[in-house]
């Protein structure tokens, strides 16, 4: 049906014929002349129609917006003054000779021809119309462009890619899974996978040394702006490595990548341990490019009346930090009532604060209502700590620690987004030395990252101080934002049922949910690690887009519902009789 996609015609093709298909994007009369503007995935192109053609030029003027047109026509060049260096076709124009409607269209829900500022839940209703924006084709074919990179980066290095299973068994990997029943065993569910975790290293028992593959996940959690029920991931393990090479191999198929796409070199990854990230960040993804720190200052703090200062100061589960903001003493009596709320989101009580107005002056200088509570000495020991200089604010933060690190991480990010801070365009890292443990609300503990990681002690020492062992995790950060995480895994039985045992596994839960991985296991399994990327993130932060949504052709709402197909959906009786499954009445409600 066409020689030519409507964004590769060019002044190549001057005085040829070309017959080109698309959209009508837009539509314009201009004094007895029809300009026709068609769009296709690769771009757009001008065309014009004369009266002198009667039938071509009748059928453009009938056009409307979003019409499915065929147009063949001769290339020539656009007049002097009219060539628009911004577009691909923009010193071309088609003469058309000839059109036909291969299909009409009613009237978009919502203008393509611009930007428009229209509700997210009406893009998503009409997903189809909304991929037709020039902007939203252009995330998609980055998106494949990425993935082509990844795949030629890593079979360049010898992987393979391989397919795991879409129905597993439920394993505990930190999130709830989708259950799906099954009609031939009555009773039973299967689970959709979180990742190909153990897929993958039995992949590594069985000889393939390097996988890899662009794998669809689930998770049935709880949603942000960088969260989906169904995501993808660039799934990578390999043998007989360490952490080192790991480390180096996935960086260098990241740099490759912007570098190829964004022309960026993102240069060495500097490497942070974990406790290093909480302290003075709060956070285990550290955005680098803001200056800001979290300070300790509980010394100061922990014999003075003030309970809410003094309290978490003597708690050896509490925290009392301070966040130095140079120049931040213009920040006004409002703009601190809206981040007092701010960090409320994230469990603190209030906010804290001293504006600095004059320092050489001492706490006559100072402006805050706290003083009083914490004594002129103890607020001039922290400011020089600090570091404090005339115009900066400083923020405090009091609680327990994980509340502490959660706000204030928060409030540094913030600011550095409001008072644009930023001291650069891009802040790689690797976040390492992650703990084996942390500790849950009911006393137990959990894997950090999942129980398949290796420590990097004995059984025996793991056994002996679970809450202070390390694990051979690594994560590489971007901009504040987890790009992908990893780890060396556990290769011998006894380590594996150790750290089965810490967790609170019983043998028999062993057995039931692990017994395949730790039979295999036993047989000789190698050395081997690996690491999955957010493919969704990745692309997101490649493009600048506000949420992952953007650069997922079908995504789901906040609520993990699809507005356009309404899913999820409720299934017949018969269909759930099949399935062994009888829904719960709702309780009626009282009178």
């Amino acid at each position: 049906m066409r020689t030519h996609y409507c964004g590769d015609i060019n002044e190549t093709l001057i005085d040829q014929t070309v017959t080109f298909c698309g959209w009508v994007h837009r539509r314009r009369d201009h004094g007895g002349v029809i300009f026709l503007d068609v769009r296709d995935r690769e771009g757009l192109v001008q065309v014009v129609f004369d009266p002198d053609t009667v039938d071509a030029f009748n059928t453009a003027d009938s056009v409307r917006s979003e019409f499915v047109v065929q147009i063949t026509g001769r290339v020539r060049g656009r007049p002097e003054g009219t060539t628009n260096d911004n577009m691909k076709t923009g010193k071309i124009e088609v003469l058309g000779k000839e059109i036909n409607v291969v299909n009409k269209a009613a009237t978009p829900p919502f203008p393509l021809d611009g930007y428009t500022d229209v509700g997210e839940d009406i893009r998503l209703k009409y997903r189809y119309m909304d991929m037709r924006r020039p902007e939203m084709q252009e995330k998609l074919r980055f998106r494949s462009k990425v993935t082509s990179h990844v795949r030629r980066y890593l079979e360049d290095n010898g992987f393979l890619d391989i397919e795991t299973p879409i129905l597993t068994r439920a394993t505990p990997e930190g999130a709830r899974d989708y259950l799906v029943p099954s009609r031939t065993h009555e009773g039973s569910f299967f689970a959709l996978p979180q990742s190909p975790q153990l897929f993958k290293q039995l992949l590594m028992v069985s000889g393939f040394d390097r996988y890899y593959q662009i794998a669809k996940c689930f998770r049935d959690e709880d949603l942000r702006a960088d969260r989906q029920p169904e995501f993808t991931q660039i799934d990578i393990e390999a043998s007989f490595i360490d952490e080192e090479q790991i480390m180096a191999l996935t960086q260098g198929m990241i740099s490759e990548i912007f570098e190829k796409e964004l022309n960026v070199q993102l240069g060495e990854f500097p490497r942070m341990p974990y406790s290093e990230a909480m302290q003075k960040y709060g956070s285990d993804k550290p955005d680098l490019r803001i200056p800001l720190q979290l300070v300790d200052v509980a010394e100061f703090l922990q014999d003075i009346e003030f309970k809410v200062f003094a309290g978490p100061a003597k708690d050896p589960k509490g925290r009392v930090a301070a966040l130095r903001v140079p120049g931040g003493a213009e920040i006004s009596r409002k703009q601190i009532d809206d981040y007092t709320k701010f960090v409320g989101i994230y469990g603190a009580k209030g906010l804290a604060w001293i504006k600095v107005n004059e320092i050489e002056k001492g706490v006559e200088g100072l402006q805050s209502p706290i003083i009083k509570f914490i004594g002129d000495d103890n607020t001039m020991s922290i400011m020089n700590k600090l570091g404090a200089e005339n115009g900066d604010i400083i923020f405090f933060g009091a609680d327990k620690e994980v509340i502490v690190n959660e706000a204030l991480g928060a409030l540094r990010c913030k600011l550095g987004e409001d008072l644009n801070l930023y001291t650069c365009d891009w802040a790689p890292l690797w976040v390492v030395d992650f703990p084996m443990f942390e500790e849950t609300k009911d006393g137990g503990i959990t894997a950090i990252h999942h129980p398949f990681t290796a420590p990097s002690c004995s059984p025996e020492e793991l056994k002996a101080e679970p809450t202070t062992a390390l694990s051979r995790a690594y994560d590489m950060v971007l901009n504040g934002c987890e790009l992908g995480g990893g780890s060396i895994r556990i290769h011998e039985q006894s380590m594996q049922e150790t750290v089965f045992d810490v967790l609170g596994i019983s043998e028999e839960e062993q057995q039931e949910k692990f017994g395949f991985l730790l039979d295999a296991l036993k047989y000789g399994a190698p050395v081997h690690g690996g690491l999955a990327f957010g493919l969704d993130r990745l692309v997101m932060l490649l493009t600048g887009a506000n949420s992952i949504r953007e650069v997922i052709a079908f995504p789901k709402t906040q609520s993990a519902a699809c507005v356009m197909t309404e899913a999820p959906g409720q299934v017949g009786n018969a269909q759930l009789r099949e399935l062994h499954i009888k829904l719960r009445e709702k309780p009626k409600a009282e009178s």
